[in-house]
């Protein structure tokens, strides 16, 4: 147990905190694709919130037409006042398209759809569906923070699981990078990404105020491209990260087309395209030598760490994810981000609309009544 304050304010889970917070002004984002459809981590998830009680949840959803009404119809069983907002339906990608919003379709482009719809809402807590411990108290942790003051909660864990240490694109590929990054540049900005003991965590809460000035990246990089916009609109003061205590979700491969290995590709992407945009200019020819060095130092210190509480511990292939990290490390190519809502060339309401008209022809579709639908355009900006 620790309790060491960083430069941005750092709750710890000392005493099992169980905080009360106006959960009832507060907006549950939980993406989901196909894959989380009547799941054990994903029905958890939904039956704690029960519990929590928010003001609204919403699924942001990419799945195949075929898969959109029993997907509505499973979440429809949970008491809670949920709005499955269909990302990829036809109309939704005819409205982005458009307005020259179309392009790559991940986690990060349904957050950004979602967060539209939560705006009305005053707190807003963003959070996966694959979490196997996933607790009720997740949420009023998160909250708390914005309670005091700041405007940006952060979300964190260790991920020991199976006698094993997980987190392993944070720990080989972000936290050596950012590292390097600041040995050779004197920047707030990475003293920021640095201060976050699990920046890759999906697990954050804002004040609505602050989400309609976030620009959001389209995929794998939302996690990392969230933490450079809340730099920008919250700093050092105003920015929290908070200890969610046990936590297990599932794992990736590194190798495959939506392993560990292609992640690291979006995720460097977005880190030096975050130090960009703070004055940071790197040496990128020199770049993946040098991170290389300092992510085999890093297999090193969590070689003995392991050792010492006597974890399974694979060196070489934690020295080898390093070197197929390395390869990732380039130039960013052109800027994709998404706008922020206060800026969008669509409102929130042209979203909901587009999404219920999609989400009422697939019910149709699959022979699903209308008359109990929830996600008809009747929700209030």
């Amino acid at each position: 147990m620790e309790y060491v304050q960083e430069r941005v304010t750092t709750l710890h889970d000392l005493a099992d905190p169980r905080p009360k917070t106006p959960t009832d002004r507060c907006a549950v984002v939980v993406p989901m694709t196909e894959r989380e459809y009547a799941g054990l981590a994903a029905e958890r998830v939904l039956s704690e919130l029960e519990r929590v009680d928010p003001a609204r949840v919403i699924v942001p959803l990419r799945a195949p037409a075929d898969k959109v009404a029993q997907f509505h119809d499973w979440l429809a069983e949970y008491d809670l006042n949920l709005q499955t907002l269909w990302c990829t339906g036809p109309r939704v990608e005819s409205l982005l398209d458009a307005h020259g919003l179309d392009g790559t379709r991940g986690k990060g482009r349904d957050v950004w759809l979602a967060v539209g719809q939560a705006l009305s809402d005053e707190y807003v807590v963003v959070h996966d569906a694959d979490t196997k411990t996933y607790s009720r108290w997740y949420v009023p942790r998160l909250l708390y923070p914005l309670l005091e003051g700041h405007d940006f909660s952060k979300g964190y864990y260790a991920r020991v699981e199976n006698n094993r240490l997980y987190g392993r694109l944070f720990r080989l590929f972000y936290s050596p990078l950012v590292r390097t990054l600041a040995d050779e540049h004197d920047a707030p900005v990475l003293d920021y990404l640095a201060s976050f003991r699990y920046a890759l965590a999906g697990e954050f809460a804002a004040t609505s105020d602050l989400l309609r000035t976030v620009r959001f990246q389209r995929s794998w990089g939302l996690e990392v491209g969230t933490l450079g916009e809340a730099f920008a609109e919250a700093g050092f003061r105003r920015s929290a990260q908070v200890d969610l205590g046990a936590y297990e979700h599932d794992h990736r491969a590194v190798s495959g087309p939506t392993g560990l290995s292609d992640m690291s590709q979006t995720v460097g992407e977005a880190i030096l395209r975050v130090v960009t945009d703070h004055g940071v200019d790197p040496d990128y020819e020199t770049l993946p030598a040098r991170y290389r060095e300092t992510g085999f130092d890093f297999v090193r210190r969590y070689a003995t760490d392991a050792a010492y509480n006597g974890l399974e511990y694979d060196r070489s292939g934690e020295r080898e994810q390093v070197s197929t990290y390395a390869e990732a490390i380039r130039r960013p190519g052109p800027d994709r981000r998404l706008p922020a809502w206060d800026d969008a060339p669509i409102t929130p309401a042209e979203v909901r609309q587009a999404a219920s008209e999609d989400m009422a022809e697939a019910r149709a579709a699959g022979g699903v009544d209308r008359d109990t639908d929830e996600d008809e355009a009747t929700d209030e900006e």
